[in-house]
This record gives C-alpha cells, structure tokens and sequence, in this order.
C-alpha cells in the first residue's frame, strides 16, 4: 500500500514538472497576446506619465494590462537582452518615459519622428513599460 503511494506521489510530481516546463520554455514563448487587431485607447506620451505621476493606482485600472496607442516622439532605438527592438518615447519628462518592447520582425521608425506605438502596457516603473508593441504609424 506504501508503495502505491510514493509511486503515485513520484508520478503527480513528474508530471507537475513537466507542464512547468512546458509552460515556460515552450508555451510562453509562442502565445502571446497580438495587439494588431485589438482596439485601443489612443494618449500623448506626457499624458500617460502624468496619470501615473500623480495616482498610479488610478492609472493602473485605467491603464494596466490593456492595449493602448501612445503617440510620442522616438528618442532611443536599442536592443534588449534577448535580441527584441525597444524604442524610447519621450514624454517631456527628463525621468520618465514610455519604454517599448516591440514584436520581432518589424520595420524600424526613424530616430526623432512621431511614432504611435500600440502595445499591452504592463505598468509604471521609472518608465511606463508597453510589451509585445507595434508602430501603428511613423512621422517624420
């Protein structure tokens, strides 16, 4: 009877194992959420910054995991540390901006254009932080 139990104890604990790793070296990195077709609410860059500044919890129900077009002016292009695009829009705010992560494998605005940007936004550190973003639209 012992035995019986440790076996199904050693089978449930596998098989937890498993789905954990699945989930997070396999599913996580093909299903993410597609903005494309999602409607958006469209903000200035400063706009969104000052939400946040003055009552992030406000900005967070407004704001927080929903898909949103912020229009901005483009000040940095880079590269994170896992190869994806990352664009810095200024918000008028020498300490806060809004900072991208864009999707791979799609064109690059040009540096110091009017960009719209529409992405998932994951919240307000120094920066307010869009993941999975697009450029709806460049300026220059």
């Amino acid at each position: 009877m012992k035995k019986n139990i440790i076996w199904a104890l050693i089978i449930v604990v596998v098989l937890g194992a498993v789905n954990i790793w699945y989930y997070v070296f396999q599913y996580s990195k093909t299903h993410h959420r597609d903005v494309t077709n999602e409607v958006a609410m469209l903000v200035t860059s400063a706009q969104i910054v000052k939400d946040f500044q003055s009552n992030e919890k406000m900005a967070n129900a407004k704001y927080l995991n929903k898909a949103i077009e912020v229009k901005g002016e483009l000040l940095q292009e880079d590269k994170d540390q896992s190869g994806n695009v990352t664009l810095t829009l200024k918000s008028g705010d020498p300490f806060s901006n809004i900072f991208c992560t864009l999707k791979p494998g799609l064109p690059l605005p040009i540096k110091g254009s009017m960009v719209i940007v529409k992405g998932v936004c994951t919240g307000f550190l120094s920066d307010v932080v869009l993941n999975n973003a697009i450029v709806v639209k460049s300026v220059q």
